[in-house]
């Protein structure tokens, strides 16, 4: 005997053809259905018998024949559904995430003042770079999909971990082999630049353990939305810049204080990435500021702390006798505010992309200048 749960049943007819009363079958508990047939109509509404199951309609599907291969590799949204193992792999790392790391090290490579465009500084410097992007930017995103796919299969259920493209294993397999290159890569970068104390490899266990709490329980400082994206933000600003400061010159207490102040710009970048999580998050009880304050209050937060850093390091160069930059600065931020009231704040969903693309540029060559300035 089977038995279904129905919240409405509306027949608009005296009559289903072909119907069979003494066959049972089971409807899927989803979204309401609606059958039509010229002019009879069967309408049902059902809903789940088991309260603590979290199931909703994704709002936006991604399937294998018009999902983008580009945007599978680059881990980001509208991707394509892929069965190459390798492609699931990479697209896990989300390289997309890699330039603003691989750039924040150029950054501290700038403010240390003794790079030198060397074959050995070169070097260095791209090992310096794989370390923070594929193998410990990799690892980070990794491990945060895996501690999100509850999330991820309310709000992106086409994704590799929740659709099970790949498995539990290979997954875990995953985050261990980028975490612990990542790691040896910091400790062949200590001996290699001949430090007494083992600071790469500290920087790299530091930014690995951030990255764990950052996404897995019971600190998960996801979520909170302040704690969670400051980290956040610190990780893509902060700590790429120490690594390439401490690899070619000292890294300072001054500039320690600096980039952790630029940090709350990173929290601002990482705030956009909140808005297509809503739904999900308000599910699972996340509280990202898009949910706490709601989506037009987030929306103000979120430019504010990416205007007011950026001005305030401005400020703080022209006080510090360096005009120049501070000018060229303020040059870069007036078209990242022309983008927000182009992209962002009309629809924060819609323009995610179109709004990092045309605006971070600007902010990332933001970082250079107050490197370059920090340098001399």
């Amino acid at each position: 005997m089977c038995r279904v749960s129905l919240v409405a049943v509306r027949i608009r007819t005296t009559r289903l053809s072909n119907s069979n009363s003494n066959r049972c079958r089971t409807l899927p508990m989803a979204t309401p259905i609606s059958l039509s047939r010229s002019r009879r109509r069967l309408t049902i509404r059902a809903t789940e018998t088991d309260a603590n199951e979290v199931k909703a309609k994704a709002p936006e599907k991604a399937p294998a024949a018009s999902g983008s291969g580009f945007n599978q590799i680059l881990g980001i949204k509208g991707a394509k559904q892929e069965t190459d193992m390798w492609k699931i792999r990479v697209q896990l790392t989300k390289p997309v995430t890699w330039p603003p790391l691989i750039w924040g090290v150029v950054c501290g490579a700038a403010a240390s003042g003794n790079f030198h465009w060397t074959v050995e500084d070169v070097a260095k410097s791209i090992v310096c770079m794989m370390m923070s992007g594929p193998f410990l930017t990799g690892y980070t995103q990794t491990i945060n999909d895996w501690y999100d796919r509850d999330i991820d299969a309310i709000n992106e259920p086409y994704r590799p971990i929740p659709s099970g493209a790949i498995s539990e294993q290979e997954v875990i397999t995953q985050v261990w082999v980028l975490l612990l290159g990542g790691l040896v890569l910091a400790g062949i970068l200590d001996v290699w630049a001949g430090h007494d104390f083992p600071i790469m490899f500290y920087l790299a266990l530091g930014g690995s353990f951030i990255s764990y709490i950052y996404s897995a329980p019971p600190l998960k400082l996801k979520q909170n939305g302040w704690l969670g994206n400051f980290a956040l933000g610190a990780s893509y600003i902060s700590l790429p810049w120490w690594a390439g400061q401490a690899l070619f010159g000292t890294l300072t207490p001054d500039i320690i204080v600096l980039t952790l102040l630029y940090s709350i710009a990173g929290l601002g970048i990482a705030i956009v990435n909140d808005f297509k999580s809503v739904e999900g998050d308000r599910k699972m009880g996340l509280q990202s500021l898009p949910v706490a304050f709601g989506e037009e209050t987030a929306k103000w937060i979120c430019v504010g702390a990416i205007d007011i850093t950026q001005l305030s390091i401005a400020g703080y160069l022209l006080g510090a006798g360096k005009p120049y930059y501070a000018l060229a600065l303020l040059g870069l931020i007036a078209p990242q505010v022309f983008f927000q009231f182009k992209y962002f704040l009309k629809d924060p969903v819609k323009y995610d992309v179109k709004y990092q693309a045309s605006a971070q540029p600007f902010l990332i060559l933001g970082l250079l200048v107050t490197a370059l300035a920090t340098s001399h």
